[in-house]
């Protein structure tokens, strides 16, 4: 096992789970990453291979069929599957938020329905906030759905859908006015309704489009689309917990947990990177010996394990205060801000150590590289964690004056 990245007080169990996780990942994932990277190809075999392995129920309660297992023990297997391959870290990350935001929220009924399916990995899940012209302003949120019977009609267009294509069941929010008086809140008239889907592309049900996937620099594997309500009509017990104007809350909660699992992502693609550039550094001689013993490579890889050890405290912090039952916002916001930025540096030195290999698509470097972008606004931006971080510490610390 390696020294860095280390998480204490682990039961046996998590163990257990952890080493059979790094293990899948070592045989099943990294050697064939790259080639399914290039290709643009959804990883199904793999995907196929963590469902036997139960991680898409890892914390779905037992009553449901899952394994019931802490925030802890899913962050730090997002971590080791991130450390193979990002975006199959990202498939099972939205799935992971949707069952959350059900078991926290949900009514029994739709507990009932859909948590034992998802533990299974029958049903796939994502979610839908984001829009193609706002971006992190959530509140400005365009979507509408209005009551007609004991239906919604849902009108609208959605941006940025990870998992869109090969999703079932989609977590969607939108605003609702109903029942909301002129002049309220904006997060205060949003809903979330559950909304179920074949898979694919094209019209998927009735109303509902999914025009095929965005073409992106990184992050390649899974799907990420657009998605058009034109009259999509929803039944009212598929409202998320039954009563509408919660939705932003809903999301809210389901984001904050999320955003744990963006830090576990880039704490995971940092150690992978780590472990290229030092093995590379012993490998590549110049003047006589390994690149290792000069002193510009030791400095950089001593910068680079402790971004990668600080990184990683921080996100196991995270995990453990939600855990633990306690608010941790502002813990999930740090960690999220500083694993995606250290992230973004371990893998550029990474790149440097590799020289003008670091450029070709022979190498694994090249592949991440381009991956760790998307953890600088994935889950929102650097600049939003900043301003929640910012809040947060004003109300912790307010002038008694």
């Amino acid at each position: 096992m390696a020294r860095l990245a280390q998480t204490h007080g682990l039961t046996d169990v998590q163990q257990e789970i952890l080493a059979t996780v790094r293990d899948f990942v070592d045989k099943e994932i990294i050697p064939v990453a790259t080639e399914l990277e290039h290709r643009d190809e959804y990883p199904q075999q793999i995907v196929d291979g963590l469902k036997e392995l139960g991680v898409f129920g890892l914390m779905i309660p037992e009553e449901y069929g899952g394994l019931g297992e802490s925030l802890l023990t899913y962050a730090l297997c997002v971590e080791e599957i991130a450390r193979g391959w990002m975006s199959v870290s990202g498939i099972i990350n939205t799935h992971f938020i949707v069952a959350y935001m059900l078991k926290q929220h949900g009514t029994q009924e739709q507990k009932e329905h859909f948590l034992p399916r998802m533990a299974a990995g029958e049903t796939r899940g994502a979610f839908s906030m984001s829009e193609p012209g706002l971006g992190s302003d959530v509140s400005a949120i365009t979507s509408k759905a209005v009551k007609d019977g004991d239906e919604y009609v849902l009108n609208g267009q959605k941006m940025w859908l990870t998992n869109g294509g090969t999703s079932t069941l989609v977590a969607v929010l939108v605003r609702s006015d109903e029942g909301h008086p002129e002049g309220t809140a904006p997060h205060k008239s949003m809903t979330t309704f559950l909304v179920e889907k074949e898979p694919g592309f094209g019209e998927v049900r009735p109303g509902l489009t999914i025009p095929g996937k965005i073409d992106k620099m990184g992050y390649k594997g899974v799907d990420t689309t657009e998605l058009i309500m034109d009259g999509l009509r929803i039944p009212a017990n598929r409202v998320l917990g039954g009563v509408t104007g919660r939705g932003f809350y809903q999301m809210m909660d389901g984001v904050e947990v999320g955003r744990v699992n963006v830090a576990a992502r880039g704490c995971g693609v940092a150690q992978r990177a780590f472990e290229l550039g030092v093995s590379y550094a012993q490998q590549r001689h110049t003047f006589g010996k390994a690149i290792a013993q000069h002193q510009a490579i030791q400095f950089k890889l001593a910068e680079m394990a402790t971004k990668v050890e600080a990184a990683h405290a921080m996100m196991v912090n995270a995990a453990r205060k939600k855990d633990s039952g306690e608010r941790n916002d502002l813990e999930a916001g740090m960690a999220k801000y500083l694993a995606s930025e250290y992230c973004k540096e371990v893998v550029e030195d990474a790149f440097r150590i590799h020289g003008g290999y670091g450029f070709s698509k022979e190498y694994e470097i090249e592949r991440l590289y381009r991956e760790a972008p998307m953890l600088l606004i994935g889950e929102g931006t650097a600049e939003i964690q900043k301003m929640i971080i910012g809040r947060r510490l004003l109300e912790e610390y307010r002038f008694q004056g």
